[in-house]
């Protein structure tokens, strides 16, 4: 292989292995992979097109929560994991969605059947990044979980697990819940009176 190949992998390869194997066709063509090159990639099995736009390369292996990766770049990096499916990544609770969350800035154009779009401006104290993506945090994460009305006694059990497992304190909750939104405070408030006391 021509050593001028040999650096284009290169530098696509360590713009994949900050992304969990995965990258954009813009990505790829910014590091000097023409289109027609990428067409030849994919037939050669070399890529792997995991959607439009997006691949990945065919020998790295898979990990958890690799789908989130692949809507961070369909977002062009705009999104940010929220909701139900960012308190699963953060491991806490049964909250559960067969869709992934995922908030965005207002006027964000992409829609799919298998994602809920929430929008919001996010300042960067209620983003955490991971690798390949970003993640709202555990404090902002039960907020807007209450604000769509979640169950009570699931919102209690993770505000538990949250605040023994040293993520936030109740005041702290409730502050930022002031903050956000009335509705979120008041399904906050309601669950509290579920939370068991250890």
């Amino acid at each position: 292989m021509p050593a001028d190949r040999r650096d284009l992998r290169r530098r696509l390869f360590h713009v994949a292995a900050e992304q969990g194997g995965y990258f954009s066709a813009a990505q790829a063509k910014s590091e000097g992979y023409s289109y027609q090159a990428q067409a030849h990639h994919v037939a050669a099995g070399n890529w792997l097109r995991v959607d439009r736009g997006v691949f990945r390369l065919a020998e790295w292996v898979p990990e958890l929560h690799d789908d989130l990766i692949r809507w961070t770049l369909r977002s062009k990096g705009r999104g940010v994991i929220s909701h139900e499916t960012a308190l699963a990544v953060h491991g806490i609770g049964e909250l559960e969605s067969a869709r992934v969350h995922l908030t965005v800035p207002a006027g964000f154009p992409t829609r799919d059947a298998s994602i809920t779009l929430h929008f919001a401006d996010l300042p960067p104290s209620d983003i955490v990044g991971h690798s390949g993506y970003n993640v709202t945090t555990v404090l902002r994460s039960l907020v807007d979980v209450a604000a769509t009305g979640a169950d009570e006694d699931q919102l209690a059990r993770a505000i538990h697990e949250s605040v023994a497992g040293g993520h936030l304190t109740l005041r702290q909750l409730r502050g930022r819940a002031e903050e956000i939104d009335l509705r979120a405070a008041l399904h906050i408030e309601r669950a509290l009176q579920h939370v068991p006391t250890d």
